[in-house]
């Protein structure tokens, strides 16, 4: 299975268990820590996958960046979080950092 599409799987299983922390209001509900811990167990195994192929700096560098960038998204789509220009900025900041990470300089 191709590193990158592991990768994504990882990304998108974090930001699923990190989403999760909001809604266990304190770990007081049953389904959404189980969400919890399912979406982060899920995301390290596919990250480890992933690890077979890519460098551990370009691969943390783009679950790290990207999963912080879309579970911010998540916080404002879906709890409606605050959206200002500082977080507009420091998203920009997050995703130009994994860009700059991911570019292979070897050519």
């Amino acid at each position: 299975m191709n590193a990158y599409f592991l990768l994504a799987i990882a990304i998108v299983s974090e930001v699923f268990g990190s989403s999760m922390l909001k809604a266990t209001k304190g770990f007081k509900k049953f389904l959404p820590p189980l969400g919890v811990v399912l979406g982060y167990s899920f995301s390290f195994y596919a990250l480890s996958l992933s690890l077979k192929t890519l460098p551990i700096g370009v691969a943390y560098a783009i679950w790290a960046g990207l999963g912080t960038a879309l579970t911010a998204v998540i916080g404002i789509t879906i709890y409606k979080e605050n959206f200002d220009i500082k977080k507009f900025f420091g998203l920009v900041l997050i995703i130009s950092g994994v860009i700059l990470l991911s570019v292979d300089g070897s050519h």
